[in-house]
């Protein structure tokens, strides 16, 4: 995952240059450590600018559900009126309808005729599907600690002593929601990285010979007897950058779920 991070300052081969002597090599043959795909790509330049660009997809689809979403949550849990009662079913019914199905339905949208150049990059269709997906989930979460915090002593006080709407919900509600906030939102970029490489399934991800991780499952399904590693090895990665984004966010919870009053 780090190394992705530096994917373009690193001494490794271009991801995307094909070559007809030397395809599906296996890990350690030719010089490459990790093989080369079925067009002679080398793959671990492939994992690490696949693993980049799945990143960059989870890391910003989650940010636009975190941006929209939270405040939707915010302003749902706080206000108690009609207003609040509707958008929580809204959550809920959008949240009823399986999420691979709501990707796959936008991405479809946003990419429009096929016959047509692409009006968005693949990478954006899927940031802004991926992250309109997420949304009710983290708005929800965000309501339900909102509901609870709103009812505070410290938040009651700060109403008594006449503070406005906007001061209670920033400076008082928002810092003790914030540690679950994050806490879902880093589940939600290794679920997002997850969803891209379900979608790539699909012919819903970004287009050849770019790469992402689910993009390379994909194109090692073709040649699954006869070199498995083309496509396991991003299976492996998307697995450990998972679990790793899972141990994070279990340290984010308890390092700064502190509750403190701002008054």
């Amino acid at each position: 995952m780090f190394t992705s991070v530096f994917a373009s300052v690193l001494p490794i081969k271009n991801p995307d240059v094909q070559s007809t002597d030397t395809p599906l090599l296996a890990p350690g043959q030719g010089g490459l450590l990790l093989g080369a795909d079925g067009n002679g790509r080398d793959m671990l330049s492939r994992l690490i600018w696949g693993a980049r660009v799945s990143l960059e997809v989870g890391f910003a689809s989650v940010a636009v559900g975190f941006l929209i979403g939270g405040l939707l949550g915010l302003f749902a849990g706080y206000y108690r009126n009609w207003i609040g009662k509707l958008l929580a079913g809204l959550f809920d019914i959008l949240l009823a309808i399986p999420a691979l199905v709501l990707v796959l339905a936008l991405v479809a949208v946003l990419k429009g005729d096929p016959s047509q150049d692409e009006a968005l990059p693949g990478v954006v269709i899927l940031i802004i599907a991926i992250g309109l997906v997420s949304i009710p989930l983290l708005a929800r979460i965000t309501r339900a600690q909102t509901l609870a915090w709103s009812q505070r002593e410290f938040v009651l006080a700060a109403k008594a002593q006449g503070a406005g709407s906007g001061r209670i919900l920033f400076r008082e509600i928002l810092p003790n929601v914030l540690p679950a906030m994050g806490y879902i939102a880093l589940l939600g970029i290794g679920i997002a990285i997850v969803a891209e490489g379900a979608a790539a399934l699909f012919g819903a991800s970004v287009n050849p010979p770019q790469a992402t991780l689910g993009v390379m499952i994909d194109a090692g399904r073709g040649d699954m007897e006869d070199a498995p590693f083309v496509m396991f090895l991003p299976i492996v990665v998307i697995f450990f950058t998972v679990m790793s984004l899972n141990f994070l966010g279990d340290v984010v919870r308890n390092r700064f779920d502190v509750r403190e009053s701002a008054l």
